[in-house]
């Protein structure tokens, strides 16, 4: 979140050209020609639910439900089923990052640590990044719509819901964090001036748009900044604002300058059963790295053996990236000097859960260059994660807990 800029305010009045599901009944807010160059406002996931402010109670309390904030949909004149949109990012102003519950969104180690709400606040400064809550720490931000894509059409949009209430379905409703986020009603948002049958079932049965899908949707690639080109099937076109720790980049309202055309055909030329994208040039330069590996065995866990599991290793990469740069700040915490005592024990305990939210924190928000090693060599997939040197000095400092304390 920009300190020296207003975010998004919640909604409570019904604000056109904003929507919070994917439904091929949302009529477009407005309409452009190939070639015309045009800017879209948005505002930031949550609809103002993340404050600026030095406790993570909003991070714990945020309703999924109501995000992401779409801006559009923007219908491209002469774009039909089978095309290909291309859409040309041509800039970018900025005007919150969080680690969230395990009951409330999760993340990629929810189970790990337990998770509980921790945030950190950063302030944008050209195309610098720093933040009063991990002091120390400056990098050069890629900003991007971590969400962009077209509407679907009736039939994909029945096909995702079919397909990820049965993954619900096999693998049980009640998994924390939650394997997939079915159709909802509640917290459900459509501005535009819709009848009550139409708004209805847009509420009834539009997709949620915290996943990625076959029409882009919430892909949260970091390269997807000015000077990038991306190449969308074309069902109708909206784009909102946009990952280690659920809600992983640093999220913020903006305006985007867009510019579209049209390849007729381009799904069928193209072989297009999802986005391509073509990312930008500009991508700041960190010379010196620090590789971390990850295998595909739960070392940090059970010890479990998994076969050529590509998440399982990258996050096994993650967590030693982790698992070494809290140590390094817990050096400069003394062990307990009674070892007997309980309560002496809590506090150091207490101290790396805090460092090791802080460290996730960091490598959520800084650009970090993320590959598959290898997936050819049985039983183990191999991932690694460098971390550009320079990014920070050893003082981390302290991100925004929860007002009761609890971490």
């Amino acid at each position: 979140m920009a300190k020296a800029a207003e975010n998004s305010k919640a909604f409570l009045t019904l604000i056109s050209g904003l929507h919070n599901r994917w439904h091929p009944d949302i009529p477009p807010f407005a309409t452009v020609k190939p070639g015309e160059v045009f800017k879209i406002q948005c505002h930031d996931w949550t609809g103002g639910q993340i404050g600026n402010n030095d406790n993570s109670d909003d991070i714990r309390d945020v309703d999924l439900t109501q995000v992401h904030n779409l801006s559009g949909p923007v219908a491209v004149e002469g774009a039909e089923p089978g095309d290909c949109l291309v859409v040309d990012i041509l800039d970018g102003m900025l005007f919150q990052l969080g680690i969230f519950e395990l009951e409330n969104g999760g993340g990629l180690f929810a189970t790990e640590f337990q998770s509980r709400a921790a945030k950190a606040i950063w302030d944008i400064e050209g195309i610098y990044a720093s933040s009063r809550h991990i002091p120390g720490v400056r990098f050069a931000g890629i900003p991007h719509p971590g969400l962009i894509g077209t509407a679907p059409s009736q039939e994909l949009l029945d096909t995702w819901n079919q397909r990820e209430t049965g993954l619900i379905k096999e693998l049980g409703a009640k998994s924390v964090p939650p394997v997939a986020y079915p159709p909802e009603p509640k917290g459900a948002y459509v501005g535009q001036d819709l009848s009550d049958e139409v708004r209805e079932k847009v509420h009834r049965e539009g997709a949620r748009t915290i996943p990625g899908r076959e029409h882009g949707g919430n892909c949260d690639i970091k390269n997807l900044s000015k000077g990038s080109r991306c190449y969308f099937p074309y069902l109708h076109f909206s784009q909102g604002d946009g990952e280690m720790s659920f809600c992983g980049a640093i999220e913020m309202a903006g305006i985007i300058t867009f510019k579209t055309s049209i390849i007729k055909g381009g799904v069928e030329k193209f072989a297009l059963k999802q986005p391509i994208f073509v990312p930008s040039p500009i991508d700041p330069v960190y010379s010196q790295k620090l590789v971390f590996e990850g295998i595909g065995v739960d070392v940090h866990g059970t010890g479990k053996q998994y076969n050529m599991d590509a998440t399982v290793a990258y996050k096994q990469a993650a967590l030693n990236a982790i698992a070494y740069l809290a140590e390094i700040r817990l050096q400069c915490v003394a062990l307990p000097s009674n070892p007997t005592s309980l309560s002496n024990w809590w506090i150091y305990f207490a101290n790396v859960q805090r460092e090791n939210r802080l460290v996730n924190l960091l490598l959520s928000a800084a650009p970090i260059e993320s590959h598959v090693g290898a997936i050819v060599d049985s039983p183990n997939a191999c991932d690694i994660l460098p971390k550009p040197e320079g990014l920070q000095k050893k003082d981390y400092g302290q991100c925004a807990l929860r007002s009761d304390g609890v971490v």
